[in-house]
């Protein structure tokens, strides 16, 4: 029977705060590193807790990342493998490192809501269950998975997300004698925009915005193509607003959105609401085809999320 008793032992959580950050890569400060997802699943105040024959253990659905996949798509595309289930990622917990033989186990997980789909036993996973989180605390075969769900429980629950999403690389602005507005990508913003579809996927919203600049709303259009939907195009989402704030304002109302904007207008914006909600996140850093994933209840920021790179991880 194979063991994870080492994730208990030596291993550590990552947690801490409100907001939390996937780095470009995530690999970099644990090599050699084992890369994977997960997330806690909620449904009608109860979360699944999965059962793996191998290992002999209860535990929260995860896997290992595939060549072609950011963190966020890795762990949508593992929970249905595993579970059955299609859910839409939310907040991001922060991420469990624990040895396994020589290399480094690297775990990020999120909050995710259930939206659909059934379980059938498979060759990874031979049960799941549906328990509360007291229940859990006693199924849950280890430590360190426990306090994954403590984290879980507190970041729960919010009414509104916004997916606050940097244009993706354009052609340098030294080297383009027209309209700044037209500026269109370049060869890598073109990959970054088809990345970030791929991933905000995974959040499932239901509504595209953009600035209006060119580089802003050809990010937008991938997304807006992956969801079936089309991109509002609207100037005060970007640098040339007037009331940038009063127009983010406006979607505060229940549900997931996208918003594509630029680098002068983002780190402020999710400053201010950050101080007017007591949460920490420094300075905020917004690169291009950065996303920070807004969560708010009753209009107050609950989490703030920097996930710095859509790009593949290998």
């Amino acid at each position: 029977m194979a063991s994870e008793t080492d994730k208990d032992d030596n291993g550590l959580l990552a947690m801490r705060g409100r907001s939390q950050c996937v780095p470009a890569d995530p690999a970099a400060e644990h090599s050699p590193a084992t890369l994977a997802a997960g997330a806690v699943l909620w449904r009608d105040k109860k979360i699944a807790l999965i059962h793996r024959p191998h290992y002999d253990d209860w535990s929260l659905p995860k896997g290992k990342v595939d060549p072609g996949e950011s963190l966020a798509v890795t762990a949508r595309r593992e929970i249905l493998e595993e579970t059955g289930l299609e859910v839409r990622l939310g907040s991001l917990l922060g991420k469990v490192t624990y040895p396994v033989r020589s290399r480094t186990k690297v775990v990020y997980y999120w909050n995710a809501e259930v939206l659909g789909g059934e379980f059938k036993k498979n060759s990874e996973v031979d049960e799941l269950r549906w328990v509360t989180v007291e229940e859990a605390r006693e199924l849950l075969s280890y430590k360190l998975d426990r306090k994954v769900l403590d984290k879980a429980a507190k970041r729960q629950p919010t009414t509104t997300r916004i997916i606050y999403v940097r244009h993706a690389r354009a052609h340098d602005r030294r080297n383009w004698a027209g309209d700044d507005n037209k500026r269109p990508l370049d060869r890598k913003g073109r990959r970054q925009a088809e990345a970030l579809a791929q991933m905000i996927a995974g959040f499932y919203p239901t509504k595209v915005y953009s600035a209006k600049p060119d580089r802003c709303v050809a990010t937008a259009e991938p997304i807006a193509r992956e969801l079936g939907v089309k991109v509002k195009v609207d100037r005060e989402f970007g640098d040339a607003a007037e009331n940038p704030r009063a127009r983010f304002d406006e979607l505060l109302t229940p549900g997931v959105k996208v918003v594509v904007s630029q680098g002068d207008t983002m780190p402020k914006i999710i400053a201010q609401l950050a101080a007017e909600s007591g949460l920490d996140v420094g300075e905020p850093k917004v690169k291009k085809a950065g996303v920070w994933v807004l969560s708010f209840n009753k209009n107050k920021l609950k989490s703030a999320d920097y996930l710095v790179s859509p790009l593949p991880l290998k």
